[in-house]
């Protein structure tokens, strides 16, 4: 049966817990950067500034500008259509060169920021252009302003690098908010993975358990009169089996469930025997890995119960063997013409599943039916898995 193991929920629960801690943290980073190179500008103008409204057009033009900035890193700004996303990108060029023509070398920084937007904003090749652009135009404004060819290599490099440290903490925190919207998801698929694999078991058990002591009852209800010592051994049989069943059911809310192929071979024997269907069992078989038994197992349950469920069958035969270091499991009853001639379509249960987890060993699942009445379902598995395989089957089984 399918387990989720109980330690593979930690690591993710706690990933989702700490991931909206881990957003928060890389927005403020950015936001602290952001506003630390802008506090440098700042402090550069006010320093430099003779009049007070120089400083008053500095904060309002940065303000502008970094309300801009910051409003690109949520995921309402990456929504944004084409025109609206080139009209806000024009509005902080204008913020970010303007103010330059009147503060100069004070407001060296804030181009830098128009560039990271554009990397940030457009996809490339536009966005590399625009960055480039960008920069060609702040050696072209400090060019205008000064002779001086290393002010003009500072700025040069001082917008190179401002862009690049805006898009690369920008693109941090969505890499954040992603990572921690893709563990959310994650962990909301594991809960769904979870309750498939019980309603999946708790079919796969409950389903034969029920059928046979249905069975098993009508019968015992037949022999009372007639053969009181038959009907008291199959009284001890339904005990058996239901006392089976809960046990199964208690491993199954544990989350561990294995099953032998050959104690299941015992038990279907003799719920058809006492549904009056005859019986031809050959199994011979060599030692065979916990997980590939298990499915096998799975296999023969499912099988009976369809074939009790769901056909007439009268005679039933049940053929295990290797064959070319396989194993080949092969159910065939006569009651095909009132019996499943095609998979479940149904998922997490019926055949279709089972095909879904003799395929995760590296084996498969095939049903026919022959002209003559008879319906086959055969499993084939190997007989010995690889330890790559092994251990993620022995978990998943």
């Amino acid at each position: 049966m399918d387990r989720t193991p109980a330690d593979d929920s930690r690591p993710l629960n706690d990933d989702v817990r700490t991931g909206p801690t881990a957003s928060r943290l890389a927005r403020v980073v950015v936001a602290t950067v952001v506003t630390g190179l802008s506090l440098v500008a700042l402090l550069n103008i006010v320093e430099t500034a003779q009049e007070p409204r120089a400083v008053v057009l500095a904060l309002v033009s940065m303000s502008g500008l970094l309300s801009l900035q910051l409003f690109f890193l949520t995921d309402r700004a990456r929504r944004l259509g084409g025109p609206a996303r080139l009209g806000l990108l024009v509005a902080q060029s204008l913020l970010g060169f303007l103010p330059f023509l009147v503060f100069g070398q004070a407001w060296v920084g804030m181009p830098g920021f128009v560039a990271g937007s554009f990397l940030l904003m457009l996809a490339p090749p536009r966005s590399v252009v625009a960055f480039a652009a960008t920069v060609f135009g702040t050696v072209v404004i400090q060019s205008a302003m000064t002779t001086q060819v290393l002010l003009v290599a500072y700025t040069t490099v001082s917008t190179v690098l401002t862009g690049l440290i805006v898009y690369g903490l920008s693109q941090m925190s969505i890499l954040v908010r992603e990572l921690h919207a893709t563990r959310t998801e994650l962990a909301r698929l594991a809960v769904i993975r979870e309750r498939l694999r019980f309603s999946r078991d708790l079919h796969d058990l409950l389903g034969y358990s029920l059928s046979a002591v249905t069975l098993k009852s009508e019968l015992t209800r037949r022999l009372v009169v007639r053969n009181p010592d038959r009907a008291l051994a199959e009284l001890d049989d339904i005990l058996g089996i239901s006392r089976q069943a809960l046990a199964d059911v208690r491993q199954l809310a544990s989350g561990y469930r294995d099953m032998s192929l050959g104690d299941e071979a015992r038990s279907a024997r003799s719920v058809l025997s006492a549904a009056d269907i005859r019986v031809r069992m050959e199994i011979d078989h060599p030692e065979l890995p916990q997980a590939v038994s298990t499915v096998l197992a799975t296999v023969l349950r499912e099988g009976v119960t369809n074939l009790l469920r769901h056909s007439r069958a009268r005679t039933c035969e049940v053929l295990v063997a290797e064959q070319d270091g396989r194993v080949l499991l092969t159910i065939a009853n006569d009651g095909a013409d009132q019996g499943l001639r095609q998979p479940s379509e149904h998922g997490g249960s019926g055949l279709r599943n089972l095909s879904d987890r003799a395929g995760a060993l590296g084996g498969r699942l095939v049903t026919s039916c022959s002209p003559d009445g008879w319906f086959r379902l055969r499993a084939e598995l190997p007989v010995s898995l690889p330890v790559a395989v092994e251990a993620p089957a022995q978990l998943a089984s």
